[in-house]
């Protein structure tokens, strides 16, 4: 098949829809597909890295890009919406078989404007859960949800398939289209290169931290902003390092809130035991983190949480606060514990007793770990990129089976 991947951010901005839409480009290159990748150009000077996932090299289409005012993250470049400009002209000439949008607005609506002109399906894959971060807009926060949510019903009912990467996520979108026959919604997990992962050399954080051979270390990833709670993250951890001298904190990723934790972590009693180790190259960060003994997870902002999946090949026990995906992820007792996020005003206190238990239970952490490791392959990059794969050829086909 013939392919276009069209996208609002890519590398090298990394996140977990820039990871995703790298892996699947690749993914589909490796079995034998034609990909073009639509997305927006980098900013000058910097230059798309690897970030770790198998495959060829897709063929990229850049579009005209701006950067965003200073709340966007670094490396994060907007596509100006202008369906002439040399790319979509580039994609039109490649005469797709499918379109497939990562994002519903200024890239989603020029794939669904390509799709038609070339009448090919249009599929679109909800990476993220706007509403998590309508706290930017400031006052417009309300309209803007509001705004926001009626552009998504419509965007969705214009697609042919619409991915959502957790049960948790399909049922929302499946309940707010209501009662219509298109689009089908299927349940794809984002995939990751498991052997990748296990392969790699995990880097032990303790000598460069200076902390004790014996150190229990619970690590996080991922992007330090409000909508990702690291501040309930840091809190949990602090009341058990109360309770467990041996316990340690690795926290690998930057972000707005940055500055804050390390100034709240720094007036602590605790502070030579944690470590902010800020934003690394995806394959770095796996490693850093595959040196600790335990992953912990406070973000109720996801999809799926592409984190935990990536914690779990890497052999972490995985300690995460209940919230969309994580079940998909994360099964309770056998590779991590899900904690309740209700009550809201007790659950520092229940993510802390979590981490205390695990922290110093030595025989139940290695069990977990060794399950973790063995069961692993459920996140595979190739079995992911075949149920995109058949549901791209469902719908060329015509056939009317019902979604899973």
């Amino acid at each position: 098949m013939r392919v276009v991947l069209a996208t609002e951010s890519f590398l090298p901005y990394v996140s977990g829809v820039t990871v995703s839409v790298d892996a699947l480009a690749r993914g589909l290159g490796a079995r034998g597909h034609e990909v073009l990748l639509v997305a927006p150009r980098p900013a000058r000077g910097r230059r798309v890295e690897a970030v770790g996932s198998p495959g060829p090299d897709p063929r990229t289409a850049w579009m005209s890009s701006y950067a965003l005012p200073v709340v966007a993250p670094p490396d994060y470049r907007m596509p100006w919406p202008n369906p002439w400009a040399a790319a979509w002209r580039e994609a039109r000439r490649f005469r797709p078989d499918v379109v497939h949008a990562h994002s519903p607005f200024v890239s989603g609506a020029l794939a669904r404007r390509l799709a038609r002109s070339v009448v090919a399906p249009l599929v679109f894959t909800h990476h993220t859960r706007f509403d998590d971060y309508s706290h930017y807009l400031g006052p417009a926060a309300a309209p803007g949800r509001w705004l926001t949510d009626a552009w998504l019903r419509a965007f969705w009912r214009g697609c042919d398939a619409v991915i959502a990467p957790s049960e948790d996520l399909a049922g929302s979108i499946r309940g707010r289209l209501g009662a219509t026959a298109r689009p089908r919604v299927a349940v794809i997990p984002t995939g990751i290169d498991v052997e990748g992962i296990r392969a790699a050399a995990p880097v032990d954080p303790r000598g460069p931290a200076g902390w004790p051979a014996d150190a229990i270390v619970v690590a996080s990833l991922g992007r330090l902003a409000p909508e990702k709670s690291p501040d309930l993250l840091l809190e949990a951890v602090l009341r058990a390092m109360d309770r467990t001298p041996r316990l340690h904190l690795l926290v690998v990723g930057g972000g707005p809130s940055l500055e804050a934790l390390e100034r709240r972590a720094a007036a602590t009693p605790h502070a030579g035991r944690i470590r902010f180790h800020g934003s690394l190259p995806r394959p770095e960060a796996i490693a850093s983190i595959k040196g600790a003994d335990l992953f912990a997870f406070a973000s109720r902002s996801e999809t799926q949480g592409l984190v935990l999946a990536e914690a779990l090949a890497a052999g972490l026990p995985a300690i995460a606060l209940d919230g969309p995906g994580v079940g998909d992820s994360v099964r309770h007792g056998i590779d991590g514990e899900i904690v309740p996020s209700e009550p809201a005003a007790t659950v520092a206190q229940r993510l802390a007793d979590a981490i205390v238990e695990h922290a110093t239970d030595d025989e139940g952490r290695r069990r977990m770990a060794e399950r973790a490791l063995e069961d692993a392959d459920r996140f595979g990059l190739g079995r992911r990129v075949e149920e995109v794969e058949s549901l791209y050829a469902a719908i060329l086909g015509g056939r009317a089976e019902p979604a899973h």
